[in-house]
């Protein structure tokens, strides 16, 4: 659950920026956190605003953050097709596309996995697809 609509005329970091500090509590402190271990996974990031939320990309779309009243969530676009050996994943396991990490307060970061997922979502969408044969 998302808080007001933002202001208009904001670029997509300012509305980030926005609902950071219009959160004022643990959510927006982690979606701080979260967006600066995006930012230091992938310097090339793109920051967007869709549907009401923040939205990460590069050569397509990497992640969004969401937060709820108990929860802040990270939704990994491509998240099926990315190997998970630390199980950062914890939500929306059962799709075929997406996977989703859901931290609460008092929940850390695994910062180094997490990363790594970025960097691995870069580079998913930066493959060429491979193109079949008639």
């Amino acid at each position: 659950m998302n808080k007001s609509p933002v202001p208009k005329g904001l670029t997509p970091p300012q509305l980030i920026e926005y609902r950071i500090k219009e959160l004022g509590d643990w959510r927006g402190e982690l979606l701080a956190e979260i967006r600066a271990l995006i930012k230091t996974a992938d310097p090339g990031v793109t920051e967007d605003w869709k549907w009401n939320i923040p939205v990460w990309s590069h050569d397509g779309l990497i992640c969004t953050g969401e937060t709820y009243k108990n929860h802040v969530k990270v939704t990994f676009a491509k998240g099926a097709k990315l190997d998970d050996p630390k199980s950062v994943f914890n939500a929306s396991l059962e799709g075929n596309a997406r996977r989703a990490l859901d931290l609460y307060e008092g929940d850390k970061i695994p910062k180094v996995a997490f990363k790594a997922l970025i960097k691995a979502a870069v580079k998913l969408n930066q493959e060429k697809p491979v193109k079949r044969k008639a």
